[in-house]
């Protein structure tokens, strides 16, 4: 009786965890969840104070050659901050891990990678990447004014480290991007993530 009481409360436990788990997973459609992230100075973002801007969660690792393809090309974030978008890239990389700076060096690869984010943020616990199921870098995700993710999965259609290939992709944070501020529908709200795998823990 003991141990069948036993069993029954580590099957409970589990299937607890595993709800609570299914619940926090990010939908499309659903409110985005929140997070506070200190960037290369000490600011803190929180995604609370974002509310009422169209904000991008680009999860990074700048020594992997997927996202290199998009930065050696200057794809996208210049031309979305300049429209108003908060672009918060994310790097969820933990201490000794590929894409993981010290701080004395942090800045001067963001300069030399040409990286214009409204923010780089460092999630080095992996708590918010594991809270998104950030699962490659790049993952994105589109999130509107009022908190509610729109879209999330990889950059576009070509999973490559090929920059040339770019032109020719269709382009999934764009396009979801530009109808969102157009007050049009999303025709592709989820795809799959393509990439280096996230260095966490």
């Amino acid at each position: 009786m003991g141990r069948t009481v036993h069993g029954f409360v580590m099957l409970t436990g589990l299937f607890m965890l595993l709800s609570a788990r299914l619940a926090a997973t990010p939908r499309v459609g659903e409110a985005a969840p929140t997070f506070a992230l200190k960037d290369v100075v000490g600011k803190e973002y929180s995604l609370a104070d974002l509310k009422g801007k169209f904000v991008v969660l680009e999860w990074v690792n700048f020594d992997c050659p997927f996202v290199r393809k998009h930065y050696n090309s200057g794809n996208m974030q210049k031309q979305y901050t300049e429209k108003g978008v908060t672009w918060l890239s994310i790097c969820s990389s933990a201490e000794g891990k590929q894409g993981h700076f010290e701080m004395s060096d942090l800045k001067a690869r963001i300069a030399k990678e040409k990286a214009v984010p409204t923010a780089y943020l460092i999630d080095e616990s992996g708590d918010v990447g594991m809270k998104y199921e950030a699962k490659t870098t790049p993952h994105m995700f589109v999130i509107n004014p009022d908190g509610v993710l729109l879209y999330a999965g990889g950059i576009d259609d070509k999973a490559t480290t090929d920059t040339d290939d770019i032109a020719s992709a269709t382009n999934y944070v764009r396009a979801a991007l530009d109808a969102a501020m157009a007050g049009q529908e999303i025709k592709v709200s989820a795809s799959k993530p393509y990439g280096c795998s996230v260095k966490y823990k």
